[in-house]
């Protein structure tokens, strides 16, 4: 055990990184299932949100997109935890942001033409934590 907590290396920008990532995995992957898990009521959900906007016609596409990225954002932020402490700059630890800044711009999209305003802005702060990380997952990795 003390051999493999002397492996980790707990600095505070590796911690950063995998913190990071493990916010993303929990988000998107809770979201995600949850989309798989209860297909029908996010279908009726989002139908109605939809229902007033250009993207009426298109939830059934939308939904079944943002459960993929979500899923994928979701798992490559796992692998991002495991490479902050193994492989500070593994794929995995700057793939897991960026896949999360896609999907949050793909909802506050989303949002924004549904003109759910306020669920717009809560997005927002969700993105700017994306963006953060980006930054502290490419510390480092700078010239």
């Amino acid at each position: 055990m003390d051999t493999f907590l002397a492996s980790l290396n707990l600095d505070p920008l590796i911690l950063a990184k995998a913190l990071v990532c493990a916010f993303f995995a929990v988000l998107f992957l809770q979201s995600g299932l949850d989309k798989v898990i209860d297909r029908k009521g996010n279908s009726e959900w989002l139908t109605g949100h939809f229902a007033n906007s250009p993207l009426k016609g298109s939830v059934g596409a939308m939904l079944l997109t943002v459960t993929l990225l979500e899923l994928t954002a979701g798992v490559c932020s796992i692998g991002g935890v495991v490479g902050a402490f193994f492989m500070p700059m593994a794929f995995f630890t700057v793939l897991g942001p960026v896949l999360s800044c896609l999907v949050l711009l793909m909802l506050f999209f989303g949002q924004r033409i549904a003109k759910d305003y306020p669920g717009a802005a809560t997005l927002a702060s969700y993105f700017g934590v994306a963006l953060l990380g980006l930054i502290v997952v490419g510390v480092g990795k700078l010239p």
